[in-house]
């Protein structure tokens, strides 16, 4: 698990062919603090092990599954990339819990500034818009966000001058593709309430108000 709380900017530093995927080599300093063969990092959200280390570098191999799901197979060297390293049992959950699981990729549609804050649309695929809502959590690119508003075919949110400097999304322009990863809780509670209806009901309509009182929920 992870918060969204980026320790770093690493930097892609080669990709090559392996058995079955992808190897990344990533320029790190932080993260590679305590860090062994067999640890998990977060890159750009997806949770990686780590199979190699060097001075100032670790390896890890991404398969094609994951490939298809992310940006990373996108990425060409030299590319910035945000770094945590899995949340230890003690530490201090600073964002939101994050399981490196990536659900789907969407698009940055807008960008403009916004007093001191950068402010973004992103398009997302319809499906996960069911599990984001205005003021809850979402973890894009890695980072732990709040929603602002939620519209149709996507969603926005803000960057405050630390988070853009600290991360990648500050250097993002229109068009740039982003790892999205919607709220663990709303997904669980989902899958908790679906036995309870129908499953044509579920398909046409979700979970409602009038559901959950219906239910005894509310």
């Amino acid at each position: 698990m992870f918060t969204g709380i980026i320790e770093e900017k690493g930097r892609l530093v080669s990709r090559a062919g392996s058995p079955g995927g992808v190897e990344l080599s990533i320029k790190a300093r932080r993260v590679l603090e305590g860090t062994r063969v067999g640890d998990s990092i977060a890159v750009n959200g997806v949770c990686l092990t780590v199979t190699g280390l060097g001075r100032d570098l670790f390896t890890a191999r991404v398969m094609p599954e994951t490939l298809r799901k992310t940006n990373l197979y996108r990425l060409p060297p030299g590319s910035p990339v945000n770094l945590e390293r899995a949340l230890a049992l003690g530490d201090r959950l600073g964002g939101h819990l994050v399981s490196g699981h990536i659900d789907g990729v969407g698009r940055i549609s807008r960008k403009r500034a916004e007093g001191i804050a950068l402010v973004y649309t992103v398009q997302a695929p319809a499906p996960l818009l069911r599990y984001i809502i205005p003021k809850g959590s979402v973890a894009v690119d890695g980072v732990s966000l709040t929603v602002i508003d939620v519209e149709e075919g996507g969603f926005s949110f803000s960057l405050i001058p630390h988070t853009a400097r600290e991360t990648t999304l500050g250097e993002l322009e229109v068009g740039a593709e982003v790892n999205l990863e919607t709220d663990l809780i709303g997904k669980y509670v989902e899958k908790l309430l679906q036995p309870m209806a129908s499953q044509e009901e579920a398909k046409e309509r979700g979970i409602t108000v009038e559901y959950l009182l219906q239910n005894g929920f509310l």
